[in-house]
């Protein structure tokens, strides 16, 4: 019966130890190569979205008039808007308007044309229902640029607005 129990505490024993290598074996695993991945993986992502690595050999491959071709813009010169602007008192509050949309190509011009009686429209009805408050400071002309640029791309379809541009602004 002794030797059954020292038999029993020697296969303890053993057990135990190669237990403890696994877990150490597992631990050794994640510390030295999991975690070392993970964060390799981490960090090449973030340098990927960043745009630091993984750019498109694409435009490598196109020749050089074609590439300043997809990164010019075309503009089309707006009329220029007088708007009699929403007030709360009796002195009216005008807006002087001047813009300009950048287009993807020089034959969205005529598409432009042929709808700009539409996008005046738009503009005029929004416009009017603005307050001199509306137009304070920068964020109220990023405000005023996405809700102009909303518009034109609403009604220009299929042609891509790619921007709006001030030329001239004055409230009065």
């Amino acid at each position: 019966m002794a030797e059954d129990n020292k038999e029993e505490t020697k296969e303890d024993a053993a057990g135990s130890s190669a237990k403890k290598k696994k877990k150490i074996s597992k631990k050794l695993l994640i510390l030295f190569i999991l975690l070392p991945l993970l964060l390799a993986a981490g960090v090449g992502g973030g340098l990927y979205v960043s745009g630091i690595i993984g750019a498109t050999h694409e435009e490598e491959a196109k020749p050089e008039h074609e590439q300043q071709a997809s990164e010019s813009a075309f503009f089309f010169e707006m009329p220029e808007m007088l708007i009699n602007l929403s007030t709360n008192g009796k002195k009216p509050s005008y807006l002087k308007l001047r813009l300009s949309l950048a287009l993807e190509s020089a034959e969205d011009q005529s598409h432009i044309e042929a709808v700009l009686p539409l996008i005046v429209d738009q503009y005029q009805v929004y416009l009017r229902g603005l307050h001199v408050d509306d137009l304070q400071g920068a964020a109220g002309l990023q405000r005023l640029k996405e809700e102009l640029l909303l518009r034109a791309e609403l009604v220009a379809k299929p042609i891509k607005v790619r921007d709006v541009l001030f030329s001239q602004m004055l409230v009065q």
